[in-house]
């Protein structure tokens, strides 16, 4: 049975109204995707902003009286709105497919480094003997197919083939889904603290240290201004370089004598920022290791 797609770029503060219209004319799925490729990074905590140019999408099974539907849409805009116009509202036949299995067939088992891999919940380890960190994509930044995600589990799994990470705190600044500090802690790391402004995030983190029986009492999450703990042998912090440099004296201040610690987030062009600011807090800095544009930084406090 095909499917009725009806799809129009809106603004953020209009998509809301539209979003309920849509539902009130039987919609059985609402999408909101960014039509620039413009993220939104690090959003206000509680907020869920939108991209200044967003493409909103509601389907139907029903696929008779499109046109009436529109009109109707038209009309109770107006009466909401009045003054403004209603955006554009465009229409489309789908064939009929699985969404869900085309959506799970993006995501496939990833290795990280020697010993780590990334799967799916859906998925089969392929080395069942490897450290395989259980991981649904989620709302939360962090599944493992970003660069800057990967630098840095490549990281801690060679921090782990080291010997450097066994019966070791961990702190993950911005923790997301929780994956850092979760892969962290199955590869021999014994406590791991997270953080995060989102509560999205932290709970994010929660329900993937659960699928990787994970428990409470090992992994704690916070939001930053509850953080006690520290210093810690090993600091990772995968966020963005503004909010990196913002925060040297803070996320710095946690890294233990003789410890460890991994920025990434930075763009190739930001990195030189981001060193002299570590630098500045009595960091010894490595060289940046660069993937598709973006950068990991790695560095010690002299013990």
């Amino acid at each position: 049975m095909p499917w009725l797609q009806l799809k129009a770029h809106v603004a953020p503060e209009q998509a809301e109204l539209l979003e309920e219209l849509l539902l009130e004319e039987g919609a059985t799925a609402i999408g909101l995707q960014d039509a620039h490729d413009d993220p939104v990074f690090e959003p206000e905590r509680g907020t869920t902003p939108l991209w200044q140019d967003t493409i909103l999408t509601g389907l139907y099974d029903d696929l008779e009286g499109v046109e009436s539907m529109l009109a109707r849409i038209e009309s109770a805009w107006a009466e909401q709105m009045p003054g403004e116009a209603c955006p554009t509202i465009e229409y489309e036949l789908l064939a009929d497919r699985d969404w869900e299995r085309e959506w799970m067939d993006d995501f496939t088992p990833l290795q990280m480094g020697q010993r780590l891999w990334i799967v799916p919940s859906w998925h089969t380890p392929p080395e069942a003997n490897a450290v395989n960190l259980i991981l649904d994509p989620g709302l939360a930044f962090g599944t493992g197919t970003h660069p800057t995600t990967a630098l840095c589990l490549e990281w801690l799994d060679q921090l782990a083939v080291d010997g450097k990470l066994d019966g070791k705190h961990v702190l993950d600044i911005g923790c997301g889904s929780g994956i850092l500090a979760i892969a962290a802690l199955k590869l021999g790391a014994q406590h791991a603290d997270g953080t995060d402004i989102d509560p999205q995030a932290l709970q994010a983190s929660r329900d993937n240290a659960e699928r990787n029986q994970i428990a409470e009492q090992d992994f704690a999450l916070y939001y930053p201004e509850q953080l006690t703990g520290g210093p810690y042998p090993i600091v990772t912090a995968n966020i963005l370089a503004g909010p990196l440099v913002e925060l040297a004296p803070t996320i710095a201040g946690h890294v233990a004598p003789g410890g460890l610690l991994a920025l990434s987030g930075i763009l190739a062009n930001q990195a030189d920022d981001v060193l002299k600011a570590y630098e500045a807090e009595g960091l010894v800095m490595d060289e940046p290791v660069l993937r598709e544009g973006w950068v990991r930084l790695t560095g010690h406090r002299p013990g």
